[in-house]
């Protein structure tokens, strides 16, 4: 396994090797040396979830207020088009975003850390998600950027055909 940075300061790509025989694959998906050598406590890490979606279901634009979370996301089934923002004002790369494709394929984890916005949109008839997340689900802190807002010009690759009345309810990205 090894770890590319990202654009954004602070976003890891963790990119396993999978070893491939007649039988399939094996592939390891999480090293917590490797982990804590890139600055990251695997120890912070409390909570496992899981989402599925259907081709072209899009969920995002999603953050936390506060001490904000930390997420380290794979693509366990299919394949997706993952965005993530830097929302913390303090940072150089504020307002930018990146998008990442995870995929069944490659294994690769993307390292969320506090203070982002994250989203993604399914590009396979089914995508399954996981999630490792460093903080309890509080709903009170939950944060949500309009998926199609203008000034971020975040460029889905399908049309969207589903969304959460949650995320086409959220607010504009407003940067101060």
């Amino acid at each position: 396994m090894h770890v590319r940075t990202t654009s954004i300061d602070g976003v890891l790509l963790f990119v396993p090797t999978p070893h491939h025989d007649s039988r399939g694959l094996f592939t390891r998906t999480f090293d917590a040396t490797i982990a804590a050598e890139h600055g990251i406590d695997p120890n912070s890490f409390i909570q496992d979830s899981q989402s599925r979606s259907k081709q072209g279901v899009l969920r995002g634009l999603h953050g936390r207020s506060g001490r904000g979370e930390a997420k380290l996301v794979r693509c366990a089934h299919g394949a997706v088009s993952d965005v993530v923002v830097d929302a913390r004002p303090d940072s150089p790369t504020f307002g930018h975003h990146e998008v990442f494709q995870l995929d069944d394929e490659t294994f690769t984890h993307l390292y969320i850390p506090p203070g982002m916005l994250h989203g993604f949109q399914a590009l396979t008839p089914i995508a399954d998600v996981c999630y490792r997340i460093d903080r309890p689900h509080d709903p009170r802190e939950d944060i949500a950027v309009r998926y199609d807002d203008p000034t971020l010009a975040i460029d889905w690759p399908l049309p969207v055909t589903e969304i959460s009345a949650r995320d086409l309810a959220a607010g504009p990205w407003q940067p101060s």
